[in-house]
């Protein structure tokens, strides 16, 4: 007796032990996910924490870093020498201001977007200063920046940027009026207070539902979508119809471009101030930016 009664101790034990495994490893599956979208805290980009890459363009070779993982370029130099381009630095808002025919870039220290022609092209590694004072900015934005294309040596750890100089299109014609009009409206309304790159996120949300077969093909569909009842508050309660804030009119124009947060999330919600649970009970969590959790 005392003998099955051992066994059956021991059972219950196996038992918990594999739930705790579970759980263990549901906890680094979620902590996965969500650290597929965060970003990299300007505080990491430590003068300790990067390796020289050469970068070859136009005939010249700058002097990367790989900084976090990712490949930075000196901005004044690749400017200057590569674009012939006129540089001016403000110190007050530690900003590098690069013009040329066709073009006006604009880099903040710390920030983790480079405004090009009136456009906003997002990192999840922020511009940066480093010690020497050379400010560095991502090497796949400088790219886009001026539509060049960059390969990888991984074995001569080198990058190579090619192609033709063909600076971005102005946003004032790059940006539908609508689009932004809208898009901002949704973002504002539903994440009034969060970072920056929260209101990316709510901002894809509601792009990943125009490019999704289950949803209308337009912003303004996505919005006022009525099919399964309301589906944003600010629709309900009247919000949509405020000024954006500046922030959200940024956070919508990043979104259209398409670089930040591309994981197809179809829903969010905030679970402190949510009545309905529908979301958490049958969508699968993808990852929390501030009070918004997202979801599949």
């Amino acid at each position: 007796m005392k003998f099955r009664v051992a066994r059956v101790i021991r059972k219950v034990c196996t038992v918990f032990v594999l739930i705790g495994l579970l759980l263990s490893l549901s906890a680094v599956s979620v902590a996965a996910a969500g650290s597929s979208v965060s970003q990299t805290a300007v505080s990491d980009l430590a003068v300790s924490h990067y390796k020289k890459v050469a970068v070859s363009v136009k005939s010249q070779t700058l002097s990367g870093l790989l900084i976090a993982g990712t490949t930075y370029i000196p901005l004044r130099a690749f400017g200057e020498t590569v674009l012939g381009a006129k540089v001016t630095y403000q110190s007050q808002s530690r900003t590098l201001t690069v013009t040329a025919t066709g073009l006006t870039l604009r880099a903040t220290d710390g920030s983790y977007f480079t405004e090009v022609n009136g456009r906003y092209l997002y990192a999840a590694t922020p511009t940066v200063i480093m010690n020497n004072g050379r400010m560095y900015v991502p090497l796949r934005v400088a790219a886009k920046a001026c539509g060049l294309s960059v390969s990888w040596n991984s074995t001569a750890f080198t990058a190579t940027l090619s192609g033709t100089l063909r600076y971005l299109q102005n946003g004032s014609t790059y940006y539908q009026a609508d689009a932004v009009y809208w898009l901002s409206r949704i973002i504002s309304a539903e994440a009034r207070g969060e970072s920056l790159f929260g209101q990316i996120a709510v901002g894809r949300v509601v792009l990943n539902r125009v490019a999704s077969d289950l949803y209308p093909n337009t912003i303004y569909g996505v919005i006022f979508d009525k099919r399964y009842g309301v589906q944003f508050t600010p629709v309900a309660d009247g919000s949509i119809y405020r000024t954006p804030t500046d922030s959200a009119v940024m956070a919508a124009k990043i979104a259209l471009e398409g670089e930040a947060l591309k994981e197809p999330v179809l829903f969010f919600m905030e679970p402190r101030k949510s009545v309905s649970r529908w979301i958490e009970k049958n969508r699968t969590y993808a990852y929390t930016i501030g009070n918004h959790d997202f979801y599949y």
